[in-house]
């Protein structure tokens, strides 16, 4: 029995990556003509709108993150405390990552854009979501040596097609000339939906689901490494992802992120 199976396992993982490349390209074939026909629209408002997918209105509504905030958790100060100070979060639960960097808060136009191209298939907002990460990573980018992001259960990417924190690592890979190794860490088990769970929650449910590729660990080691993912809410599947490339004997974890929650005290 064993014998037989593990020939059929390794012709159904090309055959299943085929059909999801093929799945994709049709996609974005579609998507294409439906640009040339019709005029591009703001992913938030809606209105015409040439080339990026955010009118100057809904651009303008974007809160970016600028200094001064934590120098580990990336949390933006309401005043400056002076130069690295932490937060009472980095403070009192410090996580796995050394640091972390977002390029906006999460609102309501970027969590209409994080939707849009995490469900909508609009992986035409990818360019500027990652060029504006690639600015508020500038400093964790300058000592990297890979990005790897924060991969999805094959299962998961079955039904997507594809994984967003895969699409924003490749553009901040042409921004700042770090590749892109999104082999190096896998979901091993599938997990629930973040969404509702507390944060105790959260931490229980991908507690143990990722792992370094056994093949790939010589690659991670001794590494400083960035994690990209699209929004970081409470930090627990970083923390997870984090935890296993420090276990494979990476040098550093670092976090990059579009979008955080920023709670309002």
């Amino acid at each position: 029995m064993e014998v037989e199976a593990t020939p059929t396992r390794s012709i159904a993982a090309p055959l299943r990556a085929a059909w999801m490349a093929g799945r994709y390209v049709l996609g974005r074939a579609a998507r294409l003509a439906l640009d040339i026909a019709l005029p591009t629209l703001c992913v938030s408002c809606r209105e015409p709108v040439d080339g990026e997918g955010v009118c100057a209105a809904c651009w303008a509504k974007l809160s970016f993150i600028e200094r001064p905030y934590c120098a580990r958790l990336g949390i933006p100060f309401v005043y400056d405390p002076g130069p690295d100070m932490l937060s009472m979060e980095a403070i009192a639960s410090p996580p796995a990552y050394q640091r972390a960097r977002a390029a906006v808060r999460y609102d309501d136009v970027a969590r209409t854009l994080v939707h849009a191209l995490k469900y909508q298939d609009r992986t035409d907002l990818a360019p500027a979501m990652g060029r504006w990460m690639a600015r508020a990573g500038g400093e964790l980018l300058a000592g990297a040596d890979m990005l790897v992001p924060v991969p999805l259960h094959w299962r998961r990417a079955w039904r997507r097609r594809y994984n967003q924190s895969g699409a924003l690592a490749q553009i901040i890979a042409r921004q700042s000339g770090v590749k892109v190794q999104a082999e190096v860490l896998r979901r091993v088990r599938a997990t629930e939906q973040q969404i509702g769970l507390s944060r105790a929650q959260r931490a229980t449910n991908v507690q143990g689901a990722f792992q370094v590729s056994p093949d790939r660990q010589a690659e991670v080691q001794g590494r400083r490494i960035i994690l990209v993912d699209d929004v970081l809410t409470s930090g627990a599947t970083l923390d997870a992802c984090a935890r296993a490339l420090l276990r494979a004997k990476a040098a550093q974890v670092d976090v990059l992120v579009f979008a955080r929650v920023v709670e309002t005290r």
